[in-house]
């Protein structure tokens, strides 16, 4: 059986597109470092679940995470790359077509 790898579940919100985190009192906040560190497979998947049946969240699923003093970092550069802000915001040739 393989070793569970801590996580944190995120989602798009279906509203404004951003990238949240679930946090840890059950709220969804925009930044990482906010997220539930969840260390136990049955309790991500639980957490997983619910989100699955929230109609206002898009694609939640679960990423592997690292505690760290200023809490939970990116595993993957994925990740690391969605906490840095909105992709649905213009840009390079996006911008260009809307001057």
């Amino acid at each position: 059986m393989a070793r569970f790898h801590p996580k944190v579940l995120t989602a798009n919100a279906l509203a404004s597109g951003e990238v949240i985190y679930r946090t840890a009192d059950g709220d969804w906040c925009g930044e990482h470092s906010r997220a539930e560190l969840i260390e136990d497979e049955a309790i991500a998947e639980e957490r997983l679940a619910e989100a699955v049946a929230d109609i206002a969240l898009v694609g939640p699923y679960l990423a592997d995470a690292i505690p760290s003093p200023e809490g939970p970092q990116p595993v993957h550069f994925r990740e690391a790359f969605r906490t840095r802000g909105p992709s649905n915001y213009f840009h390079g040739k996006q911008e260009a077509g809307h001057a």
